[in-house]
């Protein structure tokens, strides 16, 4: 009989285990080229992933006729059905399928299904996932229930939070980007909420995009100030608020431009309202990232945010940032260091704030290095690691697999 004893310097216990590989069938409504902050973060989990050697299996609606599935050793894609959003034409969401999943899900099992979306695709995901008793984790990214006060709806908004509550409620964990919204959520009677906050690629977004070109384009010298925003140009982003922050600045920084970086369907009212502002349209990629870096000051008073990219992307471009108290603003910035925050709904303070960054330069160049430092803590590679944390811990809580002649037996509903 032999004993094997270890050296005195070797600690056993600090040998990291080995992470386990799953397969995760990722179920998203939305995922680029769409342009919107839910596709951008999708697509970085997913990419995330990937990189950490995980096998996933993505599942979307088909955006074009011409949209292919793309296929690789450990990420393929399943592209479904899918309709156009009204009044987002370029937007498609999925339609009912949980049959279709059944099926494609008994034949490939994955260890989890996570669904970033909430709506008829990922609805029939969490059905088809309970059903074949695969652990389902969610993500609470779109205020549906806020943004329907923007549309004369606002009667939807406790039909919109029951079905939303049901709907995470059935999930092993749902996953909120910040505090703030946890314990929103928590007070509505939503359950297992564990916080992922988003990251920023800083090598993307930084000060060093900054385009003297782009700017003359815009009508701006170097030492003139732009102000812009980024984002969807809709209702629930409180653009009114942007174009009477500018008037007032107008009236002491005459040389003041305003740069409206997206479209929507708010765009040919702003346009007409202020028929002096830049109107860029969608960008994306590195000229995305040479529009936030040619701006001076950031301006995003959104209040119906889960998060705001925008907010983490401007951040890291090096900008200024003026945001209500509220979701990504909230969280990150210290008001008077890297940004300045106003107590939501205070319109006057959103605009005295403004006017402040646009007139002292000095300010703003210190506010602005501020903000950088703070994104270069933001990076995604933390982010994933516990996104797949929460992942690893909804599988060691699964459900034995239903027996394959139960499965033969059931017919599930479409």
């Amino acid at each position: 009989m032999h004993t094997l004893d270890a050296p005195a310097d070797l600690q056993i216990d600090e040998i990291p285990a080995r992470r386990r590989s799953l397969r995760v069938a990722y179920v998203t409504e939305t995922y680029p080229p769409e342009v919107n902050g839910v596709a951008t973060t999708t697509a970085k989990f997913v990419e995330g992933l990937h990189r950490r050697q995980h096998d996933v299996q993505l599942v979307r609606p088909r955006q074009t006729r011409a949209d292919e599935a793309g296929a690789g050793p450990r990420l393929h894609e399943v592209l479904m059905r899918g309709l156009p959003i009204p009044n987002y034409p370029h937007l498609r969401m999925g339609v009912p399928s949980k049959r279709a999943l059944v099926k494609l899900w008994s034949l490939r099992r994955p260890d989890v299904v996570h669904v970033a979306t909430e709506g008829p695709l990922g609805w029939s995901a969490l059905q088809a996932a309970t059903h074949l008793r695969v652990p389902v984790t969610s993500d609470f990214r779109t205020n549906f229930h806020a943004y329907s006060r923007h549309y004369g709806i606002g009667w939807l908004h406790r039909p919109i939070m029951a079905y939303l509550r049901k709907f995470h409620n059935r999930c092993a964990c749902t996953m909120v980007p910040t505090e703030t919204l946890k314990r929103e959520l928590e007070r509505a009677g939503f359950e297992r909420l564990q916080v992922v906050q988003r990251g920023v690629d800083t090598d993307r977004y930084g000060p060093t995009r900054r385009s003297d070109e782009l700017r003359r384009g815009w009508g701006a010298g170097p030492d003139d100030v732009v102000v812009g925003i980024v984002g969807r140009l809709a209702a629930e982003k409180n653009l009114g608020l942007v174009v009477d922050a500018f008037r007032e600045i107008r009236r002491t920084v005459a040389a003041a431009r305003l740069v409206f970086i997206g479209d929507g369907p708010l765009r040919a009212d702003l346009q007409a309202g202020c028929a002096d502002a830049v109107f860029t349209g969608n960008r994306s990629g590195l000229d995305l990232a040479a529009h936030y870096a040619s701006l001076d000051l950031f301006l995003f008073p959104s209040l119906t945010e889960t998060f705001g990219n925008v907010t983490v992307e401007a951040l890291a471009s090096g900008l200024p940032v003026v945001a209500y108290d509220h979701a990504a603003a909230g969280q990150l910035i210290r008001s008077g260091t890297n940004g300045l925050l106003c107590t939501p709904g205070d319109t006057a303070g959103f605009i005295e704030a403004a006017i402040e960054l646009a007139e002292r330069a000095p300010l703003r160049a210190a506010i602005a290095a501020q903000a950088r430092a703070t994104a270069l803590g933001l990076g995604w590679d933390a982010v994933v690691a516990r996104f797949e944390q929460h992942l690893a811990d909804a599988t060691a809580q699964a459900l034995p697999a239903r027996p394959l002649y139960a499965l033969r037996r059931t017919r599930p509903a479409a």
